[in-house]
């Protein structure tokens, strides 16, 4: 039987070692991430008020807190990246270089008192730094500052009542109800999210939202505003934003409510002074048959 003969004059390829090859592979994935964030770069972080196909990042903050979130949020995320490669690089060099072949007489050291000052003070040190923003901006979250407008959210199944106060064009309150696939597409709103009675309130004034449950646990939260607070029977819950700028910006009930979780948004309208005594006005003489006591405004110190 004849055999092939190698030609001389071909250069061989040489093979590429296990060292290579895993940076190779972590080559073609950075590639491979650049180039999918490049191709759905604008839908993943396009979004201010509403979520956006592919969206992979956190909706647009409006406000200061929504805004430190969103920060404190991305540092930790390159926190925990460049903890990850650390380990995983360490791996890399133990199954690499500390093999049965490569090293055949195994090192016999079981202490370190270096390293092992080092494995635990800088983890520490790590999570001390996480926890000084974290507890800042859990500061920022629950102490309310003084309110220009209060409003009370009330949590149904499986829709919102909002009350306003006495002193917002004399008091009422109606309720919200998400509007069908069909309607939300005439009026040009986003489905599952846009409403009837929208929550209308003015840009650049400080507003504290008072959040109750009428029948279950719900919660009241609206992402770009960084608003995440739960509604609970028979229990007072507070929380608060400010923004600047107008528009509409959607929320959704965020516990496991029943049945109909998913179908009672939040639609909240931020428009300017004079649009918001307008409209004021035009709310009061559309709500004043629904017979609700207005929200008696308690001292906010």
């Amino acid at each position: 039987m004849a055999f092939p003969v190698r030609d001389p004059r071909m250069r061989r390829i040489p093979r590429l070692d296990g060292e290579n090859t895993i940076m190779t592979r972590w080559t073609f994935g950075a590639t491979l991430v650049v180039l999918l964030s490049a191709c759905f770069a604008g839908a993943a972080f396009a979004g201010t008020g509403q979520p956006s196909p592919w969206q992979i990042n956190m909706q647009t903050p409006v406000t200061e807190i929504a805004q430190f979130l969103g920060t404190l949020h991305d540092s930790v995320n390159i926190v925990i990246t460049v903890i990850a490669a650390f380990v995983f690089l360490l791996l890399a060099i133990v199954v690499f270089r500390f093999n049965e072949k490569v090293n055949p007489v195994p090192s016999k050291t079981t202490h370190h008192t270096g390293f092992e000052i080092a494995w635990t003070l800088i983890p520490a040190l790590i999570l001390v730094g996480i926890a000084i923003p974290s507890f800042r901006l859990l500061t920022m979250q629950v102490q309310l500052p003084k309110a220009d407008i209060t409003v009370k959210a009330v949590a149904h199944q499986w829709y919102w009542s909002y009350e306003y106060t006495e002193d917002q064009g004399g008091g009422f309150a109606f309720d919200s109800y998400m509007l069908s696939p069909e309607d939300a597409v005439k009026a040009n709103q986003p489905a599952l999210l846009a409403v009837d009675n929208e929550l209308v309130l003015p840009a650049g004034k400080t507003i504290v939202v008072q959040v109750v449950g009428a029948d279950v646990i719900h919660n009241f939260a609206i992402p770009s505003f960084g608003v995440r607070m739960d509604a609970v029977p028979g229990r007072l819950n507070q929380t608060w934003f400010n923004t600047d700028r107008e528009g509409m910006y959607y929320g959704q009930c965020s516990r496991l409510c029943g049945a109909n979780h998913a179908y009672m948004p939040i639609a909240v309208r931020i428009v300017s002074a004079e649009k918001y005594a307008a409209w004021l006005t035009e709310a009061k003489k559309k709500f004043a048959s629904k017979d609700v006591k207005p929200v008696a405004l308690a001292a906010n110190e």
